[in-house]
């Protein structure tokens, strides 16, 4: 799978997702990241990319010629298989487990990274299919949550992970909050590991297990549940 970022700050998208799986998983040949600059693009000599907004109004917005003609060079580059553009904008529709799973069907995601005052929403109209956000505040800009967007992705794809099970069995896929989890040492400032998962019965551990997070989602995220499970 390919990820093309259209961005002003390249080096951050780098930065990030350089690292740890989702570095590891672009090294295999398992996903392809691409950081495009839009400034790169900009047919004014100075590389500028954003001007005052018609009617008026605060700050700068982002013009439509650099991110279209960043758009256009990144289609002509990979022509081929599925395609969704992504605009990461507070108006969105709140990013999720389903929508990631979703999002992960397709061969090639190009995201789109907001800035200033927003783009010109002829932008938007031309080549965007949906605008993702990733909860109600607002940042400086789009690279942290385009980044958060691939890397929600990217765990769904095949090869990112070591097996299925990793993201099949975890907190939200599953439909509730992982269950509390323990390691060494035994005891730990006068608490112990619970008895049940030192007994090596592990049909009972894993109804203690399912038992678990299924109160901690009560108590923590009881939107995430049913009507019966939340009583």
């Amino acid at each position: 799978m390919r990820f093309d970022i259209m961005t002003l700050f390249p080096e951050l998208i780098s930065y990030v997702l350089g690292e740890s799986i989702i570095g590891r998983a672009q090294k295999s040949g398992a996903i392809t990241v691409k950081a495009h600059n839009i400034r790169d693009y900009s047919e004014d000599k100075h590389r500028r990319v954003d001007d005052t907004p018609y009617g008026g109004g605060m700050g700068m917005l982002m013009a439509a010629p650099p991110i279209y003609n960043c758009y256009e060079s990144i289609t002509k580059e990979n022509p081929e298989g599925s395609r969704r553009v992504i605009f990461m904008s507070p108006k969105g529709k709140l990013l999720d487990q389903k929508k990631a799973a979703e999002l992960s069907k397709y061969d090639n995601l190009i995201i789109l990274c907001g800035h200033y005052e927003g783009v010109d929403q002829r932008i938007i109209d031309e080549i965007v299919d949906e605008e993702i956000s990733i909860g109600n505040y607002v940042l400086t800009g789009g690279e942290i949550p385009a980044c958060i967007l691939v890397d929600c992705v990217s765990r769904l794809v095949p090869g990112v992970l070591s097996a299925d099970e990793c993201y099949e069995s975890e907190s939200i896929a599953c439909g509730m909050l992982e269950y509390p989890q323990y390691t060494r040492p035994l005891e730990f400032h006068g608490v112990k590991v619970p008895d049940i998962l030192l007994s090596g019965h592990h049909a009972n551990i894993d109804k203690w297990r399912t038992e678990q997070a299924l109160e901690m989602t009560r108590r923590m995220r009881p939107d995430l549940l049913g009507e019966e499970d939340r009583n």
